[in-house]
């Protein structure tokens, strides 16, 4: 299983599984150029066995995208976005930063998240109307509706105005709930 974020790291292991060398595979997505994704993925699934992870990793290569990772920090994944965004993400992260300065601020899935022993302990998405906080547990969730009320509350995230002054007491209060939970697991 390929762990590197580079699409090309499926290669050798597509050349094993379908028997044929890159070359030959690329070769078919010249064939395929004009088609749309699903077309293509759908094209190898069926007509060649490949799996959606190997479909995918080979189509998005021949489209111009050798990475599937599109950030490389915080800053960078905030870069698009409004001061204000910014800030309330920054304000987020820095209250764990500063209560568990040996945690770090990571991308993971293309979205900023705070790792604690190797845990992920709380992710953060940027939208366009608001904002999503996510403790990486229902438990914790459930645990803190009564002090989440005043946000709408989705099956594994929070939903925060973008302008939202950070409450710095609840995503401490979280953060710890959620490194308690890693500790016991």
């Amino acid at each position: 299983m390929a762990t590197s974020p580079d699409r090309a790291s499926h290669f050798p292991a597509i050349e094993k599984k379908y028997g044929h060398k890159m070359s030959y595979w690329h070769g078919v997505m010249k064939e395929l150029a004009d088609w749309k994704y699903p077309e293509q993925v759908a094209y190898l699934k069926e007509n060649h066995g490949f799996s959606q992870t190997h479909a995918n990793a080979l189509v998005m290569y021949s489209r111009g995208s050798k990475s599937s990772r599109r950030f490389t920090s915080l800053n960078d994944y905030l870069k698009p976005f409004s001061k204000e965004k910014q800030e309330t993400v920054r304000n987020i992260f820095a209250v764990m930063e500063k209560r568990w300065p040996q945690g770090e601020v990571v991308i993971a899935w293309n979205q900023p998240m705070f790792r604690y022993n190797n845990h992920y302990i709380f992710g953060v998405t940027v939208l366009k109307n608001h904002i999503l906080m996510a403790p990486w547990s229902k438990d914790v969730l459930a645990d803190f509706a009564d002090r989440l009320s005043d946000f709408e509350v989705l099956k594994k995230t929070i939903k925060i105005p973008v302008d939202w002054r950070v409450n710095q007491k609840l995503i401490r209060d979280m953060a710890a709930a959620r490194i308690a939970e890693t500790k016991e697991g």
